[in-house]
């Protein structure tokens, strides 16, 4: 997919493990390929360590939310209702396995924003349009605006634990299930460059699509 996005960037990371987060003040994407996380902050990326060393040792799982930012596509991607940029973005990120929710640029913290605080207002730029911030996630109203495109989905803790839970049997009868073997405390850390691949797939097919409804 990424053959068909000349110029585009396609980069991403967890920003969250479990409760932590990161600090947004230290973001270094060169940082996300010195440790083991995709961590863009080192500081977070020790105390990851440490944190989720602890839930291994415990036999528990801990969720963890990654953001996926594509710089670089073209503005224009995308149609008001039907094949809406953002709504193809969210359908990829949630085939992800564990995947279970999804937000562009702000997201749900838009919820307590101001229209004032939220609007991604313009100003004339030496080579066209420049906005002034990127709330919206480089996506409106279904169309790509230039901007970064950033997308973020959170990823549950799986369910295969070495504690004991509660089920029932086909038979319709109450016992525990114990998960043996394999344990993976954090799928999350997996799930970055699947969600590089959505981003880049989903992008790569709106870019084909508008070469052929527009000849360019």
């Amino acid at each position: 997919a990424r053959a068909v996005l000349p110029g585009v960037s396609i980069r991403g990371a967890l920003v969250q493990m479990g409760p932590h987060k990161i600090d947004r003040a230290n973001w270094d994407w060169d940082e996300t390929e010195r440790n083991p996380f995709w961590c863009p902050d080192a500081k977070a990326a020790a105390e990851w360590e440490d944190y989720l060393d602890g839930v291994r040792k415990q036999g528990s799982s801990c969720g963890a939310v990654i953001e996926i930012v594509a710089s670089g596509a073209p503005a224009g991607l995308g149609a008001p209702i039907y094949g809406k940029l953002d709504a193809d973005l969210a359908a990829a990120m949630m085939s992800i396995n564990a995947v279970k929710g999804v937000e562009i640029g702000d997201g749900f913290a838009a919820a307590a924003l101001s229209g004032e605080e939220n609007a991604d207002e313009m100003r004339a730029g030496n080579n066209g349009p420049l906005f002034t911030s990127n709330h919206a996630g480089g996506v409106l109203g279904g169309i790509s605006t230039g901007q970064d495109i950033v997308a973020r989905f959170a990823v549950k803790p799986t369910s295969s634990i070495l504690s004991p839970r509660k089920t029932v049997t086909p038979a319709g009868a109450e016992t525990e299930i114990v998960t043996k073997g394999r344990h993976d405390p954090c799928v999350g850390i997996r799930a970055v460059p699947v969600g590089e691949a959505m981003m880049a797939c989903v992008l790569a097919d709106h870019l084909l699509r508008h070469r052929g409804q527009n000849g360019a």
